[in-house]
């Protein structure tokens, strides 16, 4: 086995400072880092918005939290709102929390469910902090409560921060464009690249952040791409930058529309926004019109259109080259999970980290956590596209009757027989995840567990309204958002206004 002394990162962007940062901090000194980028090529920097996960990477490279958040604009996030999803005019906040508590003989909703057989109305959401606080517009990091959150960043000022961390660990960058990836000509590996400059860069492991081109798992290496646009069928995308106005609410927006959706990122200093759409129901001129028309302040540049293929790289892992970011696949960004996927990934890679060589039971490790993260995230995803009741164009018609995969179709046969929610190893989305969408999108069970009868109706419903009273008291212990953004992390941006 070949030893690794040199990684090459091609492609910078949020995924290649973060692969850089992420290996440079865990491998300093061991192996040397080359990150290859152009100021040319525009990143995609669409995946500003992100999940709980992201707090536990910056705290791996020992990141402080405020000075993070005030260089790349940010604001927390305590879930997303979705409406127009079950039907029109309907919607529902999936949170980060806990929804009421687990109990060792079922999950909160066979207790809300069996409420609501007695007539209760509370709606599901009342039971979690995070979605009773979102919706308030309270926020706060504090040790009591405790909230579940995540950040809305600025991609290119998160990279930029990424960068000079980066480069504080070593991490050297070659500005230019890939002209020519070299193979061996025996094994098939990747042996260098070659700069439009003609500066040739050769290296032991490759690392593709490329995004959507994949110059080095695809352009090179062939590896294959499996796509899944039969249960995810949105292929295009209109982003922009709007004008900021009004209070910053913690959560992302989702707005469903005729043949797509639009989504609302609140910065401190801009709200980041687009529409999402499929090309076969409907073109760039409805998804301009409907963007343009449902925008609530003023555009701060046009609108950029964005196409892509959902699916994932047959191997991420490929000979010795890894895909990371959108060069490794793209699931769209309903549920924020671009950004997560880099660090996942990232972390993946540390973990098995082929200092010694390149094992091939490490590469099928790597390629097996890969695909079943992905798998699991497109099946989440697709929920929210099956389980809708709307029948008002072509497209909701077609995703609320498609075919989708087996693992999906036997959760909702599942949850709807009997209420329950069963996880497979180590899933991204939670049983709080499953059923607040599922739930708020009116997909109710027929039954719930029965162990929930050994509490008589009277315990019952004064236990929920005990809980759900809990939660309005503890939401109104909170600061609002802004007053919290304000004495926790400024933007710079902000700052540098105010000189």
């Amino acid at each position: 086995m070949q030893p690794i002394k040199h990684v090459v990162i091609v492609g910078g962007g949020t995924a290649g400072w973060l692969v850089a940062a992420g290996v440079g901090k865990m491998y300093h000194g061991r192996v040397n880092i080359t990150l290859v980028e152009s100021d040319a090529i525009r990143t995609v920097g669409v995946g500003e918005a992100t999940i709980p996960t992201m707090i536990a990477f910056h705290k791996l490279l020992d990141i402080p939290e405020p000075e993070v958040m005030s260089a790349a604009d940010a604001t927390f996030k305590l879930g997303i709102k979705f409406r127009n999803w079950g039907h029109i005019g309907e919607e529902y906040v999936h949170a980060f929390g806990q929804v009421g508590r687990i109990f060792w003989g079922g999950e909160f909703q066979h207790f809300w469910k069996r409420g609501r057989n007695l007539g209760m109305d509370i709606p599901f959401g009342d039971f979690c902090l995070e979605n009773v606080a979102a919706r308030a517009g309270r926020f706060a990091v504090t040790d009591n409560p405790v909230l579940n959150y995540a950040f809305h960043i600025d991609a290119g000022l998160y990279a930029q921060y990424m960068r000079k961390f980066a480069e504080g660990l070593g991490v050297v960058r070659h500005e230019g464009t890939v002209e020519h990836v070299d193979l061996h000509p025996e094994s098939g590996e990747i042996a260098s690249v070659r700069l439009a400059r003609g500066e040739v860069i050769s290296g032991d492991l490759f690392i593709d952040c490329s995004g959507f081109r994949a110059i080095l798992s695809e352009g090179a290496l062939k590896t294959g791409y499996e796509n899944w646009q039969e249960w995810l069928p949105c292929d295009s995308a209109l982003a922009v930058q709007v004008e900021k106005a009004g209070p910053t609410v913690p959560y992302t927006q989702a707005t469903a529309y005729g043949s797509g959706w639009i989504w609302e990122i609140p910065l401190q200093n801009r709200v980041g926004a687009g529409l999402v759409f499929s090309s076969k129901f409907a073109d760039r001129d409805w998804a301009d019109m409907t963007l343009r028309q449902h925008l609530k302040t003023p555009m701060i540049d046009e609108p950029r259109l964005l196409q892509f293929k959902t699916g994932r790289r047959k191997l991420a892992w490929n000979k010795n080259c890894i895909a990371i970011g959108l060069a490794s696949g793209f699931l769209e960004p309903l549920e924020s999970t671009s950004i997560h996927m880099i660090t996942s990934a990232v972390i993946r890679l540390l973990r098995l980290f082929p200092l010694n060589g390149i094992q091939p039971i490490l590469v099928d490790e790597y390629n097996r956590q890969t695909r079943e993260e992905a798998e699991s995230i497109r099946d989440f995803i697709a929920l929210h596209y099956h389980a809708t009741r709307r029948n008002d164009t072509p497209f909701w018609d077609y995703v609320r009757t498609m075919s989708v995969p087996d693992t999906l179709r036997h959760r909702f046969e599942m949850f709807r027989e009997s209420g329950m929610v069963f996880l497979v190893g180590e899933e991204l989305f939670r049983h709080n995840g499953w059923t607040q969408v599922l739930l708020g999108q009116g997909f109710e069970p027929k039954l719930y567990q029965p162990v929930v009868d050994n509490m008589s109706d009277s315990e019952l419903l004064e236990y929920l309204k005990g809980f759900q009273e809990h939660v309005a008291k503890n939401t109104s212990m909170l600061p609002t958002h802004d007053e919290f953004l304000a004495r926790y992390c400024v933007s710079k941006k902000t700052e540098a206004a105010m000189v």
